[in-house]
């Protein structure tokens, strides 16, 4: 099911939640709505599953205008971040629960019923656990049978909102991978709300970044992380540092002192030069060099991370140091910028 948001705004009495924001989602594609506390990506999860009217625009599933369709009759299957599973019930008639409450004229037969409960927890992983109640489930496997049962109404469309923010870090990062898979086996038209950047690049087909309402960018993983759109892209997707440069059109420069540096992009004159740690290279100081005094070194998961102070304005880039590469704080160096990305003051 193909998906389009057309100029979607939404207040929430004077604030304004999104700004017209338009969107398509392609059939079967996967994905992530990427975006701080408060840019409007569950907002927007929202206003498509129908528990949210805009305030202006349109929501299209395929060529059908679904903006005044109920929710009931949307047929969306919805994953929340918080399972909101019955406690009181077993996994299997949650899973079945969506079924059961049909209108009779819609509803299957309970055998049908059985052997759908039964394939989809097979599906999940969950096979023989049909008894036991949410109490005696791992957070994993709670939210695996949430997602069960949003599927057991046979869903046009799949939204998950925040779907592992409650889990710990192993357990996300077993269960996103696990949920890759699954959409390739289903092939469900599929929207996740998610903070994490990490999750978003390694799971979605494309990320949607928002920010204060507006949508900054829509990409696929390498699109949004090495070409950002926006200096907003640039410093949420990925670790960045920045520092305020002046360009004559000839040579860049930091505080009026000139330097060299391999960038894309354009300031106009005055603007923001931004850098990826693993873009940085830590060498002796020289003309043409950026050159600052060394005030951490901390160990990253793959390697070492210096942060070098530059300048009077108290401006600081960050660089990767190999495991075999000594530096102390108070250490003088120069800074080689390999690829750096250009933005102009607003």
């Amino acid at each position: 099911m193909r998906i389009r948001t057309v100029d979607v705004a939404k207040e929430f009495g004077r604030t304004g939640a999104l700004r017209g924001v338009s969107l398509t989602i392609e059939d079967g594609e996967l994905i992530a709505l990427l975006g701080p506390s408060g840019s409007g990506k569950t907002t927007l999860l929202r206003v498509i599953a129908g528990l949210e009217a805009p305030t202006a625009g349109r929501v299209f599933f395929g060529d059908e205008d679904a903006t005044g369709v109920a929710v009931q009759k949307r047929r969306i299957g919805f994953v929340f971040q918080n399972y909101a599973l019955f406690k009181t019930m077993s996994v299997a008639d949650n899973v079945a629960y969506g079924l059961r409450v049909l209108p009779r004229a819609e509803r299957p037969p309970r055998a049908e019923i059985r052997r759908r409960v039964h394939g989809l927890l097979e599906l999940v992983q969950l096979a023989g656990m049909e008894r036991r109640f949410p109490r005696q489930l791992s957070g994993g496997q709670q939210q695996r049978v949430a997602l069960a049962r949003a599927l057991a109404v046979d869903p046009r469309v799949l939204l998950l909102d925040e779907p592992f923010g409650a889990l710990d870090a192993k357990v996300r990062k077993d269960l996103r991978r696990w949920l890759r898979e699954l959409h390739e086996q289903t092939g469900h038209t599929t929207v996740f709300v998610t903070h994490d950047q990490e999750e978003a690049l390694e799971l979605a087909d494309r990320v949607a970044i928002l920010n204060a309402g507006r949508l900054e960018q829509v990409g696929t993983a390498d699109e949004v992380y090495d070409r950002p759109a926006s200096p907003f892209v640039m410093s949420f997707v990925g670790d960045t540092s920045s520092i305020p440069v002046e360009y004559d059109g000839a040579r860049l420069s930091f505080e009026g002192r000139p330097f060299e540096a391999a960038f894309v992009g354009s300031c106009g004159g005055r603007g923001r030069l931004y850098m990826r740690p693993k873009d940085v290279e830590i060498d002796t100081v020289a003309d043409g060099r950026l050159c600052g005094q060394v005030i951490n070194v901390h160990r990253t998961a793959s390697g070492r991370r210096a942060q070098i102070g530059l300048g009077e304005a108290g401006a600081i880039i960050e660089a990767e140091l190999g495991l075999d590469r000594n530096l102390h704080i108070g250490d003088r160096v120069g800074l080689r910028l390999m690829k750096a990305r250009a933005f102009a003051d607003n």
